[in-house]
């Protein structure tokens, strides 16, 4: 079973495997909670799928911060 799309056409947008899969998770949270996708036509009737779609389009990309997000507790 050959899946699209390929892990080969996703790496030409997002070269980091660990990076790929943490975008495309993040993203495919948000279409879950109600988010339009940022493709015109999806392939798949997944989340996961449409946000791979997006990625291998270009639609969706990332950036690199410095900053540390951290949680804080209430008393």
């Amino acid at each position: 079973m050959m899946l699209e799309p390929s892990i080969d056409s996703l790496q030409k947008q997002i070269s980091s495997k660990y990076t790929l899969v943490a975008l495309s998770a993040r993203r495919a949270r948000e279409l879950k909670q109600g988010a339009e996708p940022l493709v015109e036509k999806t392939k798949s009737p997944q989340s996961v799928g449409v946000a791979l779609q997006e990625i291998e389009e270009g639609e969706l990309s990332y950036s690199y911060s410095d900053k540390v997000h951290t949680r804080t507790e209430k008393d």
